[in-house]
């Protein structure tokens, strides 16, 4: 399966919806789009919703590790939402949930950035 990548911006916040499977084969196209809308954009802020990752490897946990260092080395926050049972255990024992909000959904992830601001 492949993996298809969603970018909207919201005010300063970058949301990515990611739809497949995030694993060596597609962990580079998601870093570079990435990396592309914060540097090419006005971004302060990440949402990465999950809802329909089927899948993710320490790739996938690579790429979220960089790009969160990109970020706030900005500044800026991330907030994940929408974790399936299977990410968000993998989340957990890389102990990304240390430094990674999780919110429920988006609404409430961007209720969390706003706050912040």
């Amino acid at each position: 399966m492949s993996l298809q990548i969603e970018l909207e911006h919201h005010r300063k916040t970058l949301i990515v919806r990611l739809n497949g499977e995030l694993d060596h084969h597609t962990a580079d196209a998601v870093k570079t789009k990435m990396e592309e809308a914060i540097l090419r954009g006005n971004v302060s802020h990440i949402i990465l919703s999950l809802k329909d990752l089927s899948f993710m490897d320490s790739s996938g946990l690579g790429v979220i590790l960089g790009r969160y260092k990109l970020i706030t080395a900005k500044g800026g926050r991330m907030v994940v939402c929408d974790v399936n049972p299977a990410v968000y255990r993998l989340f957990e024992m890389s102990g990304l949930f240390k430094i990674v909000s999780v919110e429920d959904d988006e609404s409430r992830a961007l209720q969390s950035l706003e706050v912040a601001l």
